[in-house]
């Protein structure tokens, strides 16, 4: 349960229409699995005591007795089980003389509370309301199984030593309501809610569900647990197939169809309460007074079974992937498009080093002129070789420039810097910062005054990896007049070159070809001399792997995680590529310079946000430039020591 994940399941016992002893034994032997896997939150399907294909069995007053011996046997075989489950069965309430179908919410042999259900369906195949009453509004203190507890759906279940973990609990038709009780739940402070259901099996009707679920668990931020009847259920009419699905946020973590036992997942509440506190919107209960009910669970590790991609920041489906991609090159280039307009500029300027990035950025621009219905001749692709341009590089982006149509202009800079190094008495021996920021300086000079002699502007090519880690020279590359790369990750720059490489294979095979080798051409500044002809600076050997830094960037910024929970994420996703002190040593690098190069970000050039992390000062990201990385800094030493 550390870093905020509870290991949850839906789970679907076998059982058989009536026989509450039968159901209640097959339930706890359930319970006792699902603990021996380490769940902590456990969902069964609606009526799952009696069966929820009873008919007027429910009118028998043997069927309720038999479902209260039922819950009792339960409570006392799993009276040790730290575990919190909710157990569907039929209970009377003696205040108004009615029947509810409810969830009983038990821990340690303790029932923490009664949850009635409140939209009972009565259409279809659904009878419901010939059987029960609706549980809306209901508030009463009840006696079930010698134990004392409230009967009300306006109640949460509420953790004490994991504050973030929050219970509420809905009943099936509940969820497919206009105003699903949960929400309420949700506004109320419950990050889990369960949903006990018998929800038959007809065609088509899964995907619904599905959309229901995941829907749900994003508009509230929260997780959801879905619980369905299944085998053993009467098929007189209808056949049940134990749709259980875990959603978190949105997306869909698990499911199972057509069969009983155990769906498992781990929820994290940590993530799901700093969602909810980063938006403003999302407001706190004030239609109904929310009740707490609280109990104590003992922390311990959860073991990691849901799936954590390696490259959050770019979908792993091909399709996905495609659609992904085409969508980023046409937000990037829309942004392009309206400034190109606003300014009436003659020209988009691009130093073009036949690198990933300038590659994109080039790219971009060309769909951009063309929504405007412009040549390609109006983009001024300059490439400006200097001390360690290499052949490859050189020739990759001339290749390219002409394969687009772009007009070329070749300007050598190595003159220029050396005059410049003389002037202020920079050796040419001296590789250090001074000899790389000059020439990024010189080449952003140039770029601006060709801007300036056509009428055009500067389109930047720095991507948001490179902004994370501060890897670009101030007032040199990192400077423009509209960025197009800026919220474009290093791992997804890649993947938007390969599919335009794709896209544009048959109709120009020359610049799918070009496109290739940039991709296989070491990411570099080529900013020291070349050896033997070769790059003599990977920037990946310097400031680290990419999709390193690409996963913490998503995880340390888009969801805030501590630096403990991104290494322990890191190491599940990329363990088996990277083996922990190489994960240790680039999370602190990454730290340190993220919050050292922070200045750099804070004067950054318009550019289009295009996903969920953006680093501009105007827009996502607002950081002091002289903010200090200690405390996160420490917590690694602590793992470092660990």
């Amino acid at each position: 349960m550390r870093d905020g994940f509870v290991k949850v399941a839906a789970g679907t016992p076998h059982i058989k229409v009536a026989d509450c002893r039968y159901n209640a034994e097959q339930i706890f032997t359930l319970m006792r699995e699902a603990d021996k896997q380490g769940v902590k939150v456990l969902c069964l399907p609606e009526l799952c005591l009696t069966g929820y294909t009873c008919g007027d069995l429910f009118l028998q007053p043997t069927l309720l007795r038999g479902a209260e011996e039922g819950l009792a046997t339960i409570l006392e075989a799993t009276k040790n089980l730290d575990m919190v489950a909710a157990i569907g069965l039929p209970v009377r309430n003696k205040w108004d003389g009615k029947l509810y179908n409810c969830a009983a919410v038990i821990h340690k042999g303790e029932i923490l509370g009664v949850v009635p259900k409140t939209y009972l369906p009565n259409y279809g195949e659904f009878y419901e309301q010939r059987w029960f009453a609706s549980g809306a509004g209901l508030d009463h203190c009840i006696e079930l199984c010698g134990q004392q507890m409230n009967l009300g759906n306006s109640g949460v279940f509420a953790c004490t030593t994991m504050p973030n973990l929050v219970i509420g609990v809905e009943i099936c038709e509940d969820l497919w309501a206009a105003e699903p009780p949960s929400a309420a739940l949700a506004r109320g402070g419950a990050t889990i809610v369960l949903n006990l259901s018998a929800s038959n099996e007809t065609v088509g009707k899964a995907n619904y569900r599905r959309s229901l679920v995941t829907g749900q668990s994003g508009r509230l931020v929260c997780g959801y647990v879905y619980a369905d009847a299944g085998e053993g259920e009467s098929t007189t009419d209808l056949v049940f197939a134990g749709h259980n699905m875990i959603a978190e946020n949105g997306s869909l973590l698990t499911e199972r169809r057509f069969a009983t036992g155990l769906t498992i997942s781990e929820i994290d509440v940590d993530r799901l309460a700093y969602e909810r506190q980063r938006m403003n919107t999302y407001g706190p209960q004030k239609e109904k007074e929310i009740w707490r009910v609280t109990f104590d669970m003992e922390l311990g590790d959860t073991h990691l079974t849901r799936y954590v991609s390696p490259m959050p920041f770019v979908p792993e489906n091909e399709a996905d992937r495609a659609e992904r991609c085409n969508e980023i090159l046409k937000i990037a280039a829309l942004g392009l498009k309206k400034r190109l307009e606003h300014t009436h500029a003659r020209t988009a300027v691009v130093g073009l080093s036949g690198g990933l990035d300038s590659t994109l950025a080039i790219l971009i621009t060309a769909v951009a002129m063309k929504l405007l219905d412009r040549p390609a001749s109006d983009i001024i692709a300059v490439t400006m070789p200097c001390f360690g341009t290499t052949d490859r590089t050189r020739d990759n982006a001339v290749e390219l420039a002409e394969r687009l149509g772009a007009t070329l202009q070749r300007i050598d800079i190595g003159e220029a810097v050396k005059v410049h190094f003389k002037d202020i008495g920079q050796s040419m021996e001296n590789h250090d910062v001074t000899f790389e920021n000059g020439q990024a300086r010189e080449r952003t000079q140039v770029l601006m005054d060709i801007a300036n002699q056509t009428g055009g502007m500067v389109i930047g090519t720095g991507d948001l990896s490179e902004l994370a880690l501060g890897w670009c020279t101030y007032n040199g590359d990192h400077m423009s007049n509209y960025a197009v790369n800026a919220s474009i990750p290093k791992t997804l720059v890649r993947h938007l070159v390969s599919f335009i490489s794709d896209d544009k294979g048959e109709e120009d095979p020359r610049l799918s070809a070009v496109l290739d080798d940039i991709l296989d051409t070491p990411v570099s500044p080529e900013l020291l001399p070349a050896i033997e002809g070769k790059i003599a600076q990977k920037t990946e050997d310097l400031v680290g792997p990419y999709e390193l830094h690409d996963f913490f960037l998503y995880y340390a910024i888009r969801w805030g995680f501590p630096p403990r929970k991104v290494f322990r994420l890191a190491e599940q996703a990329l363990g088996r590529r990277y083996d922990r002190a190489v994960i240790l040593k680039w999370l602190k690098n990454f730290y340190r310079r993220f919050f050292s190069q922070q200045f750099k970000r804070s004067c950054l050039p318009d550019g289009p946000k295009v996903g969920s992390v953006a680093l501009s000062p105007r827009g996502d990201w607002r950081m002091p430039s002289d903010a200090v990385a200690a405390l996160w800094l420490e917590e690694l030493e602590e793992l470092d020591r660990a």
